[in-house]
């Protein structure tokens, strides 16, 4: 598994990253800790978590996936052979702290419960998991209006989180901060921000990302690509639809459509006929369909981190296989989007 650098924090991590939201709800614990085991075993030393995990969203069982990890680290030790990151909450999720939106103590408050459910003294790349703002992210961006956006106050904020994580880096119990679900002028400012207060300058931006989903192909790869603020692409199998499993609008028992048949708002009427098109590349060029998106997402002219999440051994193997794409299979990759812009 190739190493890549993690923007500009000196940190090496492996080209795909593993993600971990199954854990406490689709998956056991047994098979969390398994999937940690075959990841780190194939050379992925990267892993995603959030204090909000497992989704669906539930208070009754926010923090249960940093749980598993801890557990993990507590039973196998070495913890320095991972690079781990984990997200503070947006506010307006009433799982987490009653929808509350993040401030100074919230941070500190949230930093320390993660230490102590994923049993680390630190945690080496820590997440603001979206805006504590209006934002056009979770297919928002249909209705989005940022004029309802005061930007005083939304500065003030920016500022106040950027302080906190600036006193918890110098206590070494963060190594980075980054963003997630953000847009382009929000990165700016989180960046000038840093720059003109001595701060931690963003790592890193986790945004969703695949053949299905790309906002980020413009203003985004552009601040991706100059300002050294690689993607970590969540989603690169679209919510498991760029698998074909769905195909027929069909509900797999065990699948992620069971608790979320809209699929957080992504199951419409060109989702089906466009993931078809993406089956069909696939056949064509003889590809595993997982393999030729997550493949995709490393194509990208800026740096691209995929985060890859699977509920079982199976599924988390065939997206480990790696595969690189040949300028024919780019070439009809590129018709498609053409063709079949934004599904959802």
């Amino acid at each position: 598994m190739k190493l890549v650098d993690l923007g500009r924090t000196g940190m090496k991590v492996s080209e795909i990253c593993l993600g971990t939201m199954t854990w406490g709800s689709q998956n056991s614990e047994a098979e969390g800790h398994a999937q940690m085991d075959c990841a780190l075993g194939q050379g992925v030393n990267f892993w995603d978590t959030a204090e909000m995990y497992p989704v669906p969203p539930d208070a009754k069982y926010a923090g249960r996936t940093e749980e598993i990890i801890g557990t993990w680290f507590a039973a196998r030790g070495g913890r320095d052979r991972v690079v781990l990151a984990t997200k503070l909450a947006g506010g307006g999720q009433p799982a987490v702290r009653a929808g509350a939106w993040p401030d100074a103590a919230s941070m500190r408050a949230a930093v320390e419960g993660s230490l102590r459910r994923l049993q680390t003294d630190y945690i080496d790349l820590y997440q603001l998991h979206w805006p504590a703002r209006a934002h056009y992210h979770f297919r928002q961006s249909w209705t989005f209006d940022p004029r309802k956006t005061d930007p005083v106050a939304v500065r003030a904020r920016m500022l106040e989180l950027l302080q906190e994580a600036g006193r918890l880096v110098a206590e070494g119990k963060i190594r980075a901060f980054g963003l997630s679900n953000e847009s382009t002028w929000g990165t700016m400012e989180w960046l000038r921000l840093a720059a003109e207060h001595g701060l931690p300058r963003v790592a890193s931006v986790q945004n969703e990302y695949s053949l299905m989903c790309r906002q980020f192909d413009t203003d985004w790869a552009e601040v991706a690509q100059m300002e050294d603020v690689p993607l970590l692409a969540f989603s690169p199998l679209a919510t498991g639809l760029l698998s074909g499993k769905y195909q027929g609008d069909v509900i797999p028992e065990g699948t992620r459509r069971v608790l979320n048949p809209a699929l957080g708002g992504r199951m419409g009427p060109r989702t089906l006929p466009t993931v078809q098109v993406y089956l069909d590349i696939a056949a064509k060029h003889g590809l595993d369909p997982c393999q030729m998106a997550i493949a995709f997402t490393l194509s990208r002219p800026f740096p691209c981190i995929p985060i890859i999440g699977a509920s079982s051994m199976d599924q988390l193997r065939v997206n480990l296989g790696q595969v690189v794409l040949s300028p024919e299979v780019l070439r009809d990759i590129e018709a498609a989007h053409r063709a079949h812009p934004m599904p959802y």
